[in-house]
């Protein structure tokens, strides 16, 4: 493919999305491109400048010997003696960070920092130059900088104490500086390959699809239900250019399984588009009891030789709430499963009972997931 022939094939394209264009999503937004991602980095340093927050070196002794390694690495020998040295104004912390793909040296990339000591707090602290590695050892990027802390805590002499958000972890906006660049593999080979964020079937046969019908017949194909392959050029400037027509084309996703989200800790539930239920009656109610005890005071007659008694007396009252059953029809869909609970007043919890009920009877035609 000539350069003068893939700048037409470029411009033809355009005019194709802009014309073609439909109700769909991107499929920049769909899929990723294989070998294109992030890495992550991690270091160990110290954060200094604290307001007497720093770590305790009795119980944290990593603190204080990384503080005295970093003075021998300067010519300062400490003397022997001070092992028991409180800092106060020192912290231990952990470095992390994600390095982009195609980050270049000198570009600069946003950390966070976490104290990893018994440190209160890192507000008003500097972390002193610390180098940020990968999985694989090596030395990425050089971190160093003013922390901003968005939480911070008070402590009164009587004990009292407020804290506000997390006063142990801050971060630094363009605190590190990379050193070195990793390999993407994104001009290697005539083929480059898109992972769906969601693998589908009929997603992944729609970009083919659509692909072959904008650039011709053989260009994509499908790997598997989450992957699929597209030759591209071998020159980088011609597969850029190539690869911003492929991102902007609009495909139309497959529709997800019918799924029902069931959150038993916050009481959250969220009902998939496809969800139906099958030809299904139910009704849901709760009986409440109510003892009270209302003990009575029984006097003797006179001359009787009687003792008073104190003698129980027991109420006791049950209380059914009444609920009318509500019957779901063939194929019901999610707007009248919600209209039908709204009507009885289902709380969450009722409304978890029923769906779960519902799986177990094989109306409900979904996978009903508990998290």
């Amino acid at each position: 493919m000539t350069m003068l022939n893939f700048k037409q094939l470029v411009a033809a394209s355009l005019l194709f999305l802009t014309a073609f264009g439909a109700h769909a999503e991107r499929l920049k937004d769909i899929a990723s491109i294989q070998g294109v991602r992030s890495n992550q980095l991690i270091g160990y340093g110290l954060v200094v400048g604290l307001s007497g927050t720093g770590d305790q070196t009795t119980q944290t002794p990593f603190t204080l010997q990384t503080f005295n390694n970093m003075l021998a690495q300067f010519g300062i020998k400490v003397p022997t003696g001070t092992t028991s040295a409180q800092l106060k104004n020192v912290a231990a912390v952990s470095i992390h960070a994600d390095l982009p793909a195609f980050s270049k040296p000198g570009q600069t990339i946003d950390i966070t920092v976490s104290s990893i000591g018994n440190s209160k707090s890192l507000r008003g602290g500097s972390l002193l130059m610390t180098p940020l590695k990968g999985i694989d050892g090596n030395v990425y990027a050089i971190a160093q900088g003013n922390l901003v802390v968005g939480g911070f805590d008070a402590e009164g002499k009587d004990g009292s104490k407020i804290t506000v958000n997390v006063p142990s972890a801050g971060r630094i906006p363009g605190g590190a500086t990379v050193e070195r660049s990793v390999p993407s593999g994104f001009d290697q080979g005539n083929f480059l390959t898109l992972n769906l964020n969601r693998p589908d079937f009929t997603t992944a046969k729609n970009i083919v699809d659509k692909i072959n019908e904008l650039l011709g017949a053989g260009v994509a194909s499908a790997v598997d239900g989450g992957s699929v392959r597209v030759t591209a050029p071998l020159d980088p400037n011609q597969r850029v250019d190539y690869l911003a027509v492929l991102e902007n084309l609009e495909v139309d996703p497959g529709q997800a399984m019918a799924k029902v989200i069931i959150n038993s800790r916050t009481g959250t539930i969220v009902i998939g588009q496809n969800v139906k239920v099958t030809p299904a009656a139910v009704t849901h109610g709760s009986l409440t009891v109510t003892i009270t005890e209302d003990p009575i005071v029984s006097q003797p007659g006179p001359l009787s030789n009687g003792q008073t008694a104190v003698v129980p007396r027991s109420k006791v009252n049950a209380e059914q709430e009444a609920k009318p059953m509500f019957k779901f029809g063939p194929g019901t869909t999610l707007d009248e499963i919600v209209r039908a609970v709204n009507q009885v007043g289902a709380a969450p919890s009722d409304l978890m009972a029923i769906l779960e009920a519902l799986k177990q009877a094989g109306a409900l035609q979904a996978d009903l997931i508990v998290i």
